[in-house]
């Protein structure tokens, strides 16, 4: 077991630094001067002024130049200042971390258990009309645009049937409280924005457990249980389900990436103030920094993930760890 972690955490760091070389690369080869930017919104856009932000935040220097300064700064916990914003990208990512995971983990949570579920129901009677009606919601789901549905949303339970409230983080009354209120109106502003995540994250749980739980239905310790006797339910959510349910792990590393991809966009449509908008914001702004950071954070999250679902499978199943 030892070995099979050391294994899963070298090639993991490889993989950490490759994504960052290649993301620093390609932002920076990005068209786009943030200095022009920068001196465009301040309103100083002389040459003078240009030139001095480029050599002060070393855009005239080599790109593998700059890389080997970045990573070397990177390894010793340094992940510069922020173009756009003049603080640490550090603490501006770690203010925003909390705010984004109340969003993407339950979103990721609710997804795996209603997939699961609703790939259960599908199985009792394939091709029946139960699972011809889930499989075409679970495809619609995952084929709608996720801001699409964001605003489908926010037209339905804020704009008609005012529910819940629309977009930002909590209402206006409250802002700069700290009490029960707060935190409630908090959670209820977060509603929506999971509800969104969810209908994005469950399909790939519904589609991978239904497969397995078909080709596990053809096993022949299938058919010996039933031939023992035991009722077809039984059989499917004791038996049939726990081995189904193994694939569906591996998923999490995976769902990762995607709900913080998703919540880039479902951040900036319900105005919630997360790591995806502040994302959106350095993109727009062309703020390296600020940028590679928050793809650090996103890889490193990924990462972390993928190395926990191995460790839990190769637990659930030493046949894993073993090879």
């Amino acid at each position: 077991m030892r070995r099979y972690v050391t294994d899963r955490v070298v090639s993991s760091f490889f993989v950490l630094i490759s994504v960052l070389g290649i993301n620093f690369v390609i932002i920076n080869l990005a068209p786009g001067n943030p200095a022009t930017i920068m001196g465009a919104e301040t309103g100083l856009i002389s040459q003078d002024y240009i030139q001095y932000l480029t050599q002060k935040w070393g855009l005239d220097k080599p790109v593998y130049e700059r890389l080997a300064v970045y990573l070397w700064n990177v390894f010793h916990g340094d992940l510069g200042i922020s173009y756009r914003y003049a603080e640490p990208v550090s603490r501006l990512i770690f203010e925003r971390i909390p705010l984004t995971l109340a969003i993407t983990v339950p979103s990721i949570v609710i997804g795996f258990l209603v997939g699961t579920l609703l790939a259960t129901l599908a199985c009792r009677k394939p091709g029946g009309g139960l699972d011809v009606g889930l499989t075409t919601v679970a495809m619609g789901s995952y084929s709608a645009p996720i801001f699409w549905v964001a605003i489908l949303l926010i037209n339905a339970f804020s704009v008609r049937l005012k529910l819940l409230p629309p977009t930002g983080l909590v209402s206006p009354q409250l802002i700069g409280s700290n009490g029960f209120d707060y935190y409630l109106d908090m959670a209820k502003h977060a509603i929506l924005p999971i509800v969104t995540l969810t209908l994005g994250t469950f399909p790939p749980y519904y589609r991978l457990t239904k497969s397995v739980i078909l080709e596990q239905l053809s096993e022949d310790y299938v058919v010996t249980l039933k031939a023992m006797g035991l009722p077809g339910f039984r059989v499917l959510y004791k038996h049939v389900l726990r081995n189904a349910l193994l694939p569906g792990i591996t998923l999490f590393g995976i769902q990762m990436g995607f709900a913080f991809a998703g919540a880039a966009l479902v951040e900036n449509v319900f105005a919630w103030p997360g790591i995806g908008r502040l994302m959106l914001d350095a993109i727009m702004a062309r703020d390296y920094n600020l940028l590679m950071g928050i793809f650090l954070f996103v890889t490193l999250a990924v990462v972390v993930a993928n190395i926990v679902v191995d460790l839990v499978y190769g637990y659930l199943d030493p046949r894993i760890r073993r090879g």
